[in-house]
């Protein structure tokens, strides 16, 4: 019997599979996959390289489209979306890749504002002004203006951290985030991470290989040849 207080979770998965390839190089990525997150759970996945986990992260994201098996996103089930489903999907999340994507020839501000233009809802002015705020918040109003040749590998992932979190997604998914940080400055981003998405009240997916983080994780699960083989809720320390 469901309890009066339960929540609808943030991330709703049952029996997905994915494929890559057509025909006789047809080849299955993910097997049976079921999965729920409930609304500002933080959830760490991890794995061996190759085993599937970039691949469900960007099917949540909605970068990709769902082939068999439910994925219900905010209550939305995204296999059979639409193309204007999907980017509507996308707009509810904020992705973190494993490289920072920031555009060379952007400035910090002008690399975060791009995660309100695709929003299509603030004026220029309101978009300069969430923009500066964040990058206060992560540390870097100092450097507004800088391009990220003059930025460090940490200061990078944070220009990209502030660029998902800024227009308060529902949704982190983040791609290895600390893989290119040194010790200290992966802790950072990751500690940065969880305080603003805290504060946003925001669910975080997060996909590492780190094992000097996953002491922010509500909990962990583990990924090998595309399936989950672990769901295990952290026990408190």
């Amino acid at each position: 019997m469901q309890h009066p207080q339960s929540i609808e979770p943030v991330i709703s998965i049952h029996h997905l599979n994915h494929y890559f390839g057509q025909g006789e190089l047809r080849k299955q990525v993910l097997f049976d996959i079921n999965l729920e997150i409930a609304p500002g759970e933080i959830v760490l996945m991890n794995g061996p390289s190759g085993s599937g986990k970039t691949t469900l992260l960007t099917l949540v994201s909605g970068l990709r489209s769902v082939q068999e098996g439910d994925m219900y996103v905010l209550g939305k089930n995204l296999n059979g979306a639409t193309d204007d489903d999907l980017v509507q999907a996308r707009r509810n999340n904020g992705y973190i890749f494993q490289g920072h994507n920031l555009h060379r020839s952007l400035t910090a501000l002008q690399n975060v504002q791009m995660g309100l233009e695709v929003q299509g809802k603030f004026s220029k002015e309101e978009m300069v002004e969430r923009s500066s705020a964040i990058l206060k918040e992560v540390g870097l109003g100092e450097r507004i203006n800088y391009y990220p040749a003059k930025l460090s590998g940490g200061q990078k992932q944070r220009v990209a951290i502030a660029r998902a979190l800024v227009s308060n997604p529902s949704i982190v998914l983040a791609d290895e985030p600390t893989a290119a940080l040194d010790k200290k400055s992966g802790r950072d981003v990751v500690t940065l991470m969880q305080k603003l998405a805290k504060e946003q009240g925001s669910t975080i997916l997060l996909v590492t290989h780190d094992n000097r983080i996953l002491d922010i994780a509500d909990r962990i699960v583990h990924m090998e040849d595309g399936r989950l083989v672990n769901n295990s809720v952290k026990v408190a320390s």
